[in-house]
């Protein structure tokens, strides 16, 4: 099984009122893919609730397989859910690994 946690760190001239929309709404389309893609066996999505860290949002998934992974990362509606937040996105940081 696979493991994938992401973590995006936002732009910080953006205004609050429209960061924390993106975030909601980033969140909302992430934690729909569960019923969008069969292969996605388990999705969290936090927004960070401490200021005095550096990432705005973690995203914790799991798979079977690096296969599905890689099927998830290419779905049309996680691409969708991605451009969401990309044109505030400053940066990302990944992690897979097998538990």
């Amino acid at each position: 099984m696979i493991k994938h946690i992401v973590l995006f760190k936002l732009k910080k001239d953006i205004p609050d009122s429209e960061r924390t929309a993106a975030m909601q709404s980033f969140k909302s389309a992430l934690e729909a893919l569960k019923e969008k893609i069969p292969c996605l066996l388990s999705i969290e999505v936090g927004l960070n609730a401490n200021a005095e860290e550096t990432y705005d949002i973690a995203l914790t998934t799991t798979f079977e397989t690096f296969e599905e992974l890689h099927y998830y990362a290419n779905h049309p509606d996680h691409l969708t859910a991605a451009s969401i937040i990309k044109d505030i996105k400053e940066s990302r940081a990944c992690v897979d690994y097998i538990i």
